[in-house]
Order: C-alpha cells, then structure tokens, then sequence
C-alpha cells in the first residue's frame, strides 16, 4: 500500500453543512450540486454559497444519485429497494426495482451511458456475496447484466475511453471493471486493484484516466493512475475534515473541483483538482 498523501487536508473546503448524512453526490448541467439524505431527502446546493434546498424525499435512504439532460435525478434508495427518479419540480415516481426474477437488494449506485442505459449497482447483503449489476434502458425496461454473487458491489464509473464500467466491491476489498459490448451487455469481470483492509466505496476518473476512489473506511481518497500507480490523494485519520467519505464527483464549470460527500457528517468538502474530471453522461431521455 502507498505511503505517500498528495494533498494536504489544509486544502480541503467546507462547500455545504447542515445536510443529512451525505452520501450520494452528483453534479448537474444548470451549475448545481445534487445529493441525498438517510432519510429520503433530495438537495440542490449551490455551490457558490452552500446554501441548499430540499426539493423531495423518497421516504426511505439514498446513496448515488446521477441526472439527465433534463436536470432529472436518478437516486439509489437503499431502505425501499427502487431507483427513484425525481424531476426538477420535485414529482418522485419509481424508475425501477429490478425484474420479476430478481428484485432490486440494496440498489446503491446509478451511473448512465452515452446510449441512456443506466447501469445500477445492488449492492445485497453486506456479507452475503450477492450483489449484482442492473442495466436500465431508456424505455425503462430493466435487465440483470453481471453474476449474483458480487461481494457488496458498490459505487461505478465508466472509463472516459474504453468501454468499461468500474465497480467497488467494498468486502473484496477493491475495484474490478467489466467490459461492455454493443448491446450494453457485461462481459468477464477483470480485476483492477486490490485495497486490503479498506471498505472502498465511491469512485470518479479524470480526463487523463486517473481513477480515485473514496473510502467509507478508513477515512481516505486514493488516486490509480493509468499506469497503475496507486497513491493517497487525501487521509485523515482523526475522522473530521474526511467523515466517512464515500461518493465524489467532479464539479464547476471546468470540472476541476471535486465534491466529497460524508456519509459520516452533514458537511460536503471540496478540493481544487490540478486535472479536470472526465464528464460524465447526460442523456435526453423520453
């Protein structure tokens, strides 16, 4: 493991306080920062001023949320088992809950394509080894594309040039990645890096390939180069300024900040990036 931290916590900024345990965070197209609450709440922070709205709640808990061309959210809601999908007016109807066969465990993690497809992580039981991967076409209707016995498949990300979705398989512990055909199919897990003794959860690349990945515990973001070198970004060890960090995202108008949500706290923190984040899918959906 690296022993060397790029970044110092002096450089971390306090973007938004007062939210409900954090975890999910996602950036929109109309300059705002979305995230979800553990008790079904939906926000739009202004990243400017950290001032915040709670525009809906599910009623149950979110984790990963992601948008649309529209500024429609897709939120992962771990209590009620659904992807919910909440409009900019706040109207919250079910998006999916998996298929008749296999009902949606745990939903964790949304994360789209170029196509539309939503590619969902189900996380399962924490050591029941029966986490599995979603694909959600545009039409809503919904497949199981990966096996059932992932170990707690957690956060996602599409890598910026081959077609390839990352996965978190928090009691791995690590970060494996699945090849994707044409038709949006998964094929052969292939592993990516190993975190012993780590519980990785969020991930998000940059425009050069660098992958990070945040860590509910402990309390750090490490950074996998392209070339494979793995470094730590950010750690703290006293649990304060990094609080059970899990989702983050690349935000701002050059993507050269990243947001850092903090399942263990009510504050979002933001970092200035040397290297811009790749953007992610905005699809226009029906």
């Amino acid at each position: 493991m690296p022993d060397t931290t790029l970044r110092s916590l002096d450089e971390l900024q306090l973007l938004a306080s007062g939210l409900d345990h954090p975890e999910g965070v996602a950036w929109g197209q109309d300059g705002y920062i979305y995230a979800g609450g553990e008790a079904g709440q939906i926000y739009r922070i202004e990243p400017d001023t950290g001032n915040f709205t709670e525009i809906a709640t599910t009623g149950g808990f979110i984790l990963g949320l992601c948008l649309d061309r529209h500024n429609t959210i897709y939120a992962c809601d771990e209590i009620l088992h659904k992807v919910f999908r909440i409009r900019p007016s706040g109207e919250v109807t079910i998006y999916s809950t998996g298929t008749s066969d296999h009902p949606m465990l745990l939903p964790n993690y949304p994360v789209f394509d170029e196509a539309g497809n939503l590619f969902v992580s189900a996380s399962g039981d924490w050591d029941g080894n029966n986490g599995c991967i979603f694909r959600i076409q545009p039409n809503g209707n919904t497949a199981l594309v990966s096996d059932t016995t992932l170990p707690f498949v957690n956060g996602l990300a599409l890598h910026p040039t081959d077609r390839m979705l990352y996965a978190v398989l928090s009691n791995m512990p690590g970060v494996v990645r699945f090849p994707i055909d044409d038709q949006g199919q998964l094929g052969t897990q292939q592993h990516v890096v190993d975190l012993p003794r780590n519980v990785p959860d969020g991930l998000a690349f940059d425009i050069d390939g660098n992958l990070y990945i945040a860590c509910y515990t402990p309390d750090r973001i490490y950074r996998l180069t392209n070339a494979g070198k793995l470094d730590i970004l950010l750690e703290d060890w006293r649990h304060i300024a990094l609080c059970s960090p899990t989702n983050i995202a690349f935000y701002g108008e050059d993507l050269t900040k990243l947001v850092i949500g903090s399942l263990g706290s009510t504050n979002l923190m933001s970092i200035d990036m040397p290297i811009a984040g790749h953007r992610v899918n905005y699809p226009t959906l029906p």
